[in-house]
């Protein structure tokens, strides 16, 4: 007769052999065994383990005592508001505190609305203004910044309260608005008394790096796309367009895409229109990223199987639908690091603009470099410069590796 496998009431039940980490081992256990079985497993990963740990400890110490003893970080706190916003007018400083609360509002309800598939805007916003709350700012900033993690939690509490199919669309054309809202208010409108025209001059510093950056990713995620799509497409006016003007974009570095945006599109333009230089600058970055975000994408449709499309004509799609509903959301879905890498690598090259002379975030801090006061001090100002560099590009990189994990990039 079969034995009965099902356990016995009151018998204790057999763990699965090789299971890692069983829930009944105590977390201490766990780590140990962990420690163990990845660092300590051969001698050689012992002795590659042991000088790995003596020279993280050295580099470690360090630069802990330079930090805490040697370094005159003086240099930062006294031109902190000159590294975060530039010259941006003090009176109008409410409208940069009404973007961020816009902002912090839409992190909240995205948490809301869309669950754990919008959870990390929220945490990156909350991380982002709980970085702040560290750095030498006064009273008045920090109560700000309570104020706008309240507002993360507050748009949190609504999106859970009251979730609506229709509170889907409102929040996507939110996120849509939000760069054309923020620029109005940076910008202002002439004549307006209520948003008096700000000059883009004044914009500097993290402003204007941050400014420069999301214009670039926004505008040129979606003409990366048509690009992409234009190399595929079977009429050769557009291919051919599509494939020279990628081709010429990536065989030549952005520092020369800026110089002809500052020089050569005002030639292209009616003798009255003028764009200023942040605005010149924006154009040479996007058009240079969506060269290389039409590349990654080209690679995902190529990745996209023909049975795909074939299943899809099957069904009576024509090719539009297909492209839309069938074979863009698969390429883009297995390009997403790609994509993200191109991304970051975009709001690192924002510091080229200084040799157009804009005035960003590296640009601020080598101009503060030349005050009499601070000659010398380039570790520090470097030391701060990179550190926000690296939030910000490890917010991104984090926020990509959620979204692999939320659509299952890599998993079959």
């Amino acid at each position: 007769m079969p034995m009965d496998l099902k356990p016995q009431p009151g018998l204790p039940v057999p763990a699965r052999p090789g299971a890692p980490f069983e829930k009944a081992k105590s977390l201490p256990g766990a780590v140990f065994a962990w420690v163990r079985d990845n660092l300590f497993n051969t001698w050689y990963n012992t002795v590659l383990t042991g000088i790995s740990l003596w020279v993280s400890y050295q580099l470690g110490v360090g630069f802990a005592r330079w930090a805490l003893h040697t370094a005159q970080w003086e240099v930062v706190t006294v031109n902190l508001r000159l590294l975060l916003i530039g010259r941006f007018p003090g009176d109008q400083l409410w409208r940069l505190w009404l973007l961020l609360g816009v902002i912090a509002l839409w992190s909240g309800l995205s948490w809301g609305v869309w669950g754990q598939a919008g959870r990390w805007v929220a945490v990156a916003t909350v991380a982002g203004l709980a970085t702040a709350l560290v750095l030498p700012v006064t009273l008045a900033v920090r109560l700000g910044l309570a104020v706008q993690i309240g507002l993360v939690v507050s748009g949190l509490f609504l999106g859970r309260r009251w979730r609506q199919p229709w509170h889907l669309g409102l929040l996507i054309g939110g996120w849509l608005l939000t760069p054309v809202v923020g620029l109005l208010l940076l910008k202002g409108w002439p004549g307006l008394t209520l948003l008096p025209a700000v000059e883009t001059s004044a914009w500097g510093g993290l402003l204007l790096t941050i400014i420069l950056a999301v214009v670039g990713i926004v505008a040129s995620f979606p003409l990366g796309i048509l690009l992409a799509l234009g190399r595929r497409s079977t009429l050769p006016v557009i291919r051919g367009f599509s494939i020279a003007f990628v081709e010429l974009v990536r065989g030549v570095p952005l520092v020369t895409v800026l110089f002809m945006a500052q020089v050569m599109l005002p030639l292209f333009l009616p003798g009255d229109l003028r764009p200023d230089k942040v605005l010149r600058a924006m154009a040479g970055m996007v058009l240079f990223s969506a060269a290389y975000v039409a590349e990654n994408v080209r690679g995902g449709l190529q990745a996209v199987p023909r049975g795909q499309i074939e299943a899809a004509q099957a069904l009576g799609l024509n090719s539009v639908l297909t492209t839309l509903l069938i074979v863009l959301p698969q390429a883009l879905r297995a390009v997403i690091p790609a994509i993200v890498g191109q991304l970051i690598s975009l709001f690192k090259d924002t510091s080229l603009v200084a040799i157009v002379g804009l005035i960003e975030l590296l640009g601020m801090a080598q101009s503060i470099l030349a005050q009499p006061r601070f000659l010398g001090r380039y570790a520090e100002v470097y030391v701060f410069v990179a550190v926000v560099y690296f939030v910000f590009s490890y917010a991104m990189s984090y926020a990509s590796r959620r979204l692999e994990l939320a659509l299952g990039v890599g998993e079959r």
